[in-house]
């Protein structure tokens, strides 16, 4: 067995690759939201941006849940020293992947980078690191309402955003660039708490379980099927349309916002916002509508490459090698975005961005290499718990 093919191995006995294409499959929906078209010529909407408008990033953000419960102790959440040295790590993580957003935003791609609300997400979920996967659940269904509601009470004496994605211009401002980050912005992390904190649990459960696989896969679906028929039956009523259609300035308003509503609902509006199920509209039913979606897609990973003999894993798992260095990777798209980086701005590129990001995923894949952002941002977690382990053994 040569030292490549021993590295991949390796990786793969502390891996999850169901989880790995999870993140391979929310990173080319990303970049599919960000290239292709969100409207055929007739006006419907297309295909790409009905699977992955809004489910995608909600995608990532549960995986992030998940990625912080696997550090922290997998089942059984670190404690004492341990979890402090773990939790600074983290800390550094999450500082080093938000200046990384600041860098990436301020590139004029027209893409509203989710890096930064990404490590503001990692510095809201260290709080919860000690819990078990029964209180996260029961915590992230709570939030899916309370964060929308607390936001809805919030924003109105907040000041509006003022740029697509935060950039290092804004550290002038800090007060607006943390209301940003928080509440008003694309990727608002209070409410989105509520998928970081859904997918620490997924991270805590026994995810080599068929029957937990199982278990998110039929209970996400039902859940993103349920959010969105109650929503569209909620707003459907004459009296709530009726003040969507006002308050949205158009007849067709929940058309027109199947397409995305840039983070949040209307600074100010109505109550009747947060019945919604648009994407990037934060409401409840937008929260449990993609939450589920998450889950679902998930739980299907883990059973399909569960399912799978040792040597078919080896090849989903060089295949979907871009699922295990999703930083670099989305850092290099956005990087490719830019007017100056090949290719250009049109929606059939999306196939090369595709042929790109797995090809140099599948690369260092096969090769058991970590992607290189993703071994600066992890070095600070694993320098710190080397640390304290190795004080344990001196002790």
């Amino acid at each position: 067995m040569g030292r490549p093919e021993q590295r991949l191995t390796a990786r793969l006995r502390g891996r999850a690759v169901g989880l790995d294409v999870a993140r391979c499959l929310a990173l080319l929906g990303m970049v599919a939201t960000h290239v292709l078209d969100e409207r055929t010529p007739t006006g419907e909407l297309t295909s790409a941006q009905w699977l992955a408008g809004g489910r995608a990033s909600a995608l990532f953000a549960v995986l992030a849940g998940v990625s912080i419960a696997l550090v922290t102790g997998r089942r059984t959440p670190v404690r004492g020293a341990e979890r402090l040295a773990v939790s600074a790590g983290l800390a550094v993580r999450a500082l080093l992947i938000a200046l990384l957003g600041l860098v990436l935003g301020g590139l004029g791609t027209g893409i509203a980078v989710i890096l930064t609300y990404y490590g503001v997400l990692f510095l809201l979920g260290l709080p919860f690191a000690g819990l078990r996967a029964r209180w996260l659940a029961a915590l992230a269904a709570v939030w899916v309402v309370a964060g929308p509601v607390l936001s809805h009470l919030v924003r109105p004496d907040l000041p509006e955003r003022g740029w697509e994605s935060p950039h290092l211009e804004q550290l002038a401002d800090p007060a607006r660039l943390v209301s940003e980050l928080l509440l008003t912005g694309y990727y608002p992390a209070v409410p989105w708490l509520a998928y970081l904190l859904a997918g620490m649990a997924i991270g805590r459960a026994d995810l080599g379980s068929r029957a937990v696989a199982a278990g998110l896969a039929a209970g996400g679906l039902l859940t993103a099927y349920a959010a969105t028929a109650v929503s569209h039956a909620l707003t459907a009523r004459p009296g709530t349309l009726a003040v969507l259609r006002a308050e949205g300035g158009s007849p067709e308003v929940l058309d027109d916002i199947a397409t995305g509503m840039f983070g949040t609902t209307p600074t100010g509006g109505s109550w009747e916002w947060l019945l919604v199920v648009a994407p990037h509209s934060a409401t409840p039913f937008d929260l449990a509508q993609t939450l589920g979606s998450a889950c679902g897609v998930i739980g299907l990973c883990l059973l399909v490459v569960g399912a799978l003999p040792r040597v078919a894993s080896l090849g989903v798992a060089v295949f979907f090698g871009a699922g295990a260095m999703t930083l670099t990777l989305y850092s290099l798209h956005v990087v490719m975005r830019t007017g100056a980086v090949w290719p250009p701005e049109r929606p059939d590129t999306y196939v090369w961005h595709v042929l790109v990001l797995l090809g140099i995923g599948a690369v260092f894949a096969a090769l058991g290499l970590r992607g290189p952002l993703e071994t600066i941002a992890g070095a600070p977690v694993r320098g710190l718990r080397a640390l304290v382990a190795g004080g344990y053994r001196r002790a």
